[in-house]
């Protein structure tokens, strides 16, 4: 029997990566929890690795090729499955974005970088980084494009924001970038591509004042959450853990607008900017 090809860096290394640990797992007989065991995981992160959600480390690669007897295969092309053009702490969370089926987001200051125009997130990233060549600012905007291309699909993933109301009403850039990257949301909101409620100042204390929260389902493997900080992110796969930021989102979605109301709150807020950009 031919043995596993070497991965294609071009093509989604880390989904074929996870195919060949499934193939080899189960050529060796074994469960997801039996090959975890060695490596003091569980079941379900080995099931996350074959559906491709989580990185392989490459201690992990190592251990693999030891236990499943794949001669090197996983340590020689881990690296080809780990490699990003995202910051470390975000390049898990956005590789599993890109094959989930539902994402649920709470952007508590800015307007979710699958949501982001051109004009806002050049804006955004010039904000981070003052001192950057525009080359860095234009990769950097590249890629958050790139991300938002998800939203193509007419229906996949399914895409749910919950936009603190800071978000519209900080200006990032100036009124004409403003305007346009709330209409390009309601316009969204409008073709029904993406639910967005908006939480109001009113609401007051709520259950995510920590900070960002993403929510991410997947077809066949358990849901994952994330929690964005300044520089800094988390992933997170334990079950109660997950149920918890589930809880909390839900919260969130009971104090904030309905989806009718955000949509007028969010264009009205587009035309007041839209309005100050005329002013002489």
């Amino acid at each position: 029997m031919p043995g596993p090809k070497k991965l294609d860096p071009s093509s989604s290394p880390r989904a074929l990566l996870g195919a060949e640990l499934r193939y080899a797992r189960e050529r060796a007989g074994m469960t997801q929890e039996a090959l975890g065991a060695p490596l003091f995981v569980s079941g379900a992160f080995i099931g996350q690795l074959e559906a491709g959600t989580r990185r392989m480390q490459r201690e992990y690669a190592v251990k693999l090729d030891e236990i499943l007897g794949t001669a090197g295969f996983f340590g020689r092309n881990c690296d080809a499955a780990t490699k990003s053009k995202y910051p470390d702490h975000f390049a898990a969370a956005a590789e599993a974005e890109a094959i989930a089926t539902a994402i649920k987001e709470y952007a508590p200051q800015l307007i979710p970088g699958l949501l982001q125009t051109r004009a806002y997130a050049r804006a955004v990233f010039y904000a981070y980084q003052p001192t950057a060549t525009d080359d860095v600012i234009d990769q950097l905007v590249e890629a958050r494009l790139e991300r938002a291309k998800l939203l193509s699909d007419p229906t996949t993933p399914l895409f749910w924001g919950v936009l603190d109301e800071a978000t519209l009403r900080r200006q990032v850039g100036d009124t004409t970038v403003m305007a346009k990257a709330l209409g390009h949301v309601a316009d969204l909101m409008r073709r029904r591509r993406i639910i967005v409620q908006v939480l109001p100042f009113h609401a007051g204390a709520h259950a995510a004042m920590g900070g960002g929260l993403k929510l991410m389902s997947f077809s066949d493997a358990p849901p994952l959450a994330y929690l964005q900080g300044a520089g800094s992110g988390q992933l997170l796969d334990d079950p109660a853990s997950v149920s918890q930021h589930e809880l909390a989102y839900d919260l969130l979605g009971a104090d904030a607008l309905s989806p009718r109301e955000s949509l007028a709150l969010i264009e009205q807020l587009a035309e007041d900017y839209d309005h100050e950009t005329q002013q002489p």
